[in-house]
């Protein structure tokens, strides 16, 4: 699971002209289901997402609150594209996004679990699927790449060299 954070003054979505979900400050959520991706990850997301030090405290101390200690709010969206590659040629390749109702389901289990470890009314969600149109004001900017699961393969062990037989 791989999700964009911007630390926002306000965030909204739109759905075929309609404000679907509305922020003042906090963090917008861009989050995407990888094939592989578990229950497991999704939590270990949702509660990074919640416990990042993104402000300063009262003192002028650096990246010392969450938006917990902020009050601030939560938008998240559900956005595939993360997981586009771009290695080949000009066209996005999306095969490392999951499709279907498996994303549904782990993408709802995603904001379910932002809810339940915050102010279930201070988070709030995009349209799973939708052409959405979102609007921010990025605080900073401070924007974050997080993940969650698939880790890298560790790389292969090298192949020894042939050892040279004695010609006769």
């Amino acid at each position: 699971m791989k999700a964009i954070l911007q630390r926002v003054l306000s965030a909204s979505v739109t759905v075929e002209k309609e404000v679907v979900s509305s922020i003042g400050r906090g963090v917008l959520v861009f989050a995407a289901v990888a094939p592989g991706d578990t229950e497991k990850e999704v939590e270990s997301l949702a509660a990074k997402v919640l416990k990042l030090k993104l402000w300063d405290d009262e003192a002028g101390g650096r990246w010392k609150r969450s938006v917990q200690d902020i009050g601030g709010e939560v938008l998240c969206v559900s956005q595939f594209t993360l997981l586009a590659s771009t290695k080949k040629g000009n066209k996005p390749d999306f095969h490392g996004a999951m499709g279907g109702e498996e994303a549904k389901r782990l993408y709802q289990y995603f904001f379910e679990k932002v809810q339940q470890g915050y102010v279930p009314d201070k988070v709030k969600n995009g349209v799973f699927q939708a052409m959405m149109e979102v609007a921010l004001v990025n605080d900073g900017p401070v924007t974050l790449e997080l993940s969650a699961g698939q880790k890298a393969a560790p790389a292969p062990a090298p192949t020894p060299a042939p050892t040279p037989t004695p010609s006769k």
